[in-house]
Parts: C-alpha cells; sequence; structure tokens
C-alpha cells in the first residue's frame, strides 16, 4: 500500500517564521507564520511538488528520510488520489487511449484525469484507479 505521507523538518526562519523542508522531495520548501501556518503550507507546497514529478516524466520519490527532527506530513487526500492515479498510469505503461477504453470515457477525459494540473473529481479518480488494477484506501488518524 502507499501512501503520500514524508517527512519534513520545521526550522526557525532567519528573522521570522518556520521554514518548512522535505529531505526526500527538495523541491518542495515552504514557510508559515506559527507551526500552524507552516503545516498548510507544507501540505501544500508537497502536493504542488509531487505534482511536477509526473510532469517532467520522474517517478514519485519514496519516503525515505526519518528520524529525530522530522515530522510527517501528508497531501491533501484528492492531491493523493490524482498521484495514485498518475503513478499507476506510468507504471501500467498502457496508452491513453487504453485506459479511455477500459473506462469507457472520451480521450479528452482521460487526458484531463492524468493532467497534474487539472481539478479531478474523486469518484473519475477512484475509476481510473480500477481500471489501472488498483483501489483507493482511505485511513483516518489523530490529528497532531
Amino acid at each position: 500500500m502507499r501512501s503520500f505521507v514524508f517527512y519534513a523538518r520545521f526550522e526557525p526562519g532567519e528573522r521570522k517564521g518556520i521554514v518548512v523542508s522535505f529531505p526526500d522531495v527538495p523541491e518542495a520548501i515552504t514557510q508559515g507564520d506559527n507551526l500552524a501556518d507552516a503545516r498548510l503550507m507544507a501540505e501544500e507546497a508537497l502536493g504542488l511538488a509531487l505534482l511536477t514529478y509526473p510532469e517532467r516524466g520522474y517517478p514519485l520519490p519514496r519516503p525515505r528520510a526519518r528520524g529525530k527532527g522530522l515530522t510527517p506530513v501528508g497531501v491533501a487526500p484528492q492531491t493523493a488520489a490524482k498521484l495514485a492515479v498518475l503513478d499507476a498510469f506510468r507504471q501500467t505503461g498502457i496508452a491513453k487511449s487504453d485506459l479511455a477504453r477500459r473506462m469507457g470515457k472520451d480521450e479528452k477525459e482521460i487526458r484531463r484525469i492524468l493532467d497534474p494540473r487539472h481539478a479531478t473529481k474523486l469518484p473519475a479518480l477512484t475509476a481510473a484507479l480500477e481500471a489501472l488494477g488498483q483501489r483507493l484506501i482511505v485511513g483516518v488518524e489523530k490529528a497532531a
């Protein structure tokens, strides 16, 4: 099972605020005015950075960094579902037209589903995952 949780380093900024960086996703760097703001900004920065990987033709990184001074941060659920679809599509190696046939959709709609910058509703992402031999599992945990 794949989850989209990466460990972040929260450090005081040079002048003020809190700077957040991700050892496994170096493109994701952000800052917040306080800890709560930094957490929100970290979730967004992580999601945006991860969505650039498929656009650039790179596989999604795997979370490896752990340890003292690092805090787990997950992407927003909708972003996680989109990333799961993009990753599953890349791994299967099928054509967009094949996915369209499997889903009974127009290829134009499949292009939108596979566009990292296009917002896609959860039912469409779930259907795409099923067509790719995957299923979405949602979990809940206690908030920090």
